[in-house]
């Protein structure tokens, strides 16, 4: 599992990367894709719940220390969203990279949700999403849409991105 969860998060903080870069320059809105959502729900969803908050919390660490974001914020959003993804791994047995779409759409309509919820606890400290703005349905589809591709090039790398254990065939 530890193996699991330092692949994840060397894949996440990549994402991080690369939507703090180059995506953050060429996306419509200021509005950039969450790949470092879409590894946590990758992992958890393969993986299960422990492996789910293991590296939703340190990819949320990382993510907190690259942005400008409140220490714990991100971590917090994605250990949540790493247990609640990782209860499918239990329950379902999909193995389809569309259905992966489907779940990164819910897990960043929860994101939206709590930051929204946490921003009327802490006005001033985090920011919200504003539900009918071009951002957020840019940012929900461009999740949508990546979520089967990254899936995909993920998948590449299984042997160390998923337990062997719990692997779906």
């Amino acid at each position: 599992m530890a193996k699991n969860v330092f692949s994840a998060v060397l894949f996440a903080f990549a994402g991080a990367l690369i939507q703090s870069t180059i995506l953050f320059r060429i996306t419509p809105y200021n509005a950039v894709p969450d790949l470092v959502l879409i590894v946590i729900v990758f992992s958890a969803f393969y993986n299960g719940s422990l492996t789910g908050q293991l590296t939703g919390f340190f990819s949320g660490i990382l993510l907190d220390l690259l942005s400008a974001s409140p220490l714990g914020l991100n971590a917090l959003v994605f250990v949540i969203i790493g247990a609640l993804v990782g209860l499918l791994h239990e329950a379902l047995s999909i193995n389809n990279l569309f259905f992966g779409a489907l779940i990164c759409t819910t897990a960043t309509l929860f994101k939206v949700i709590f930051y929204i919820g946490l921003h009327q606890i802490f006005t001033q400290s985090i920011p919200a999403y504003i539900f009918g703005d071009p951002t957020f349905f840019t940012e929900l589809i461009s999740n949508t849409i990546l979520a089967p591709v990254v899936f995909f090039l993920l998948k590449k790398f299984k042997s160390i991105l998923i337990d062997q254990t719990t692997e779906r065939l």
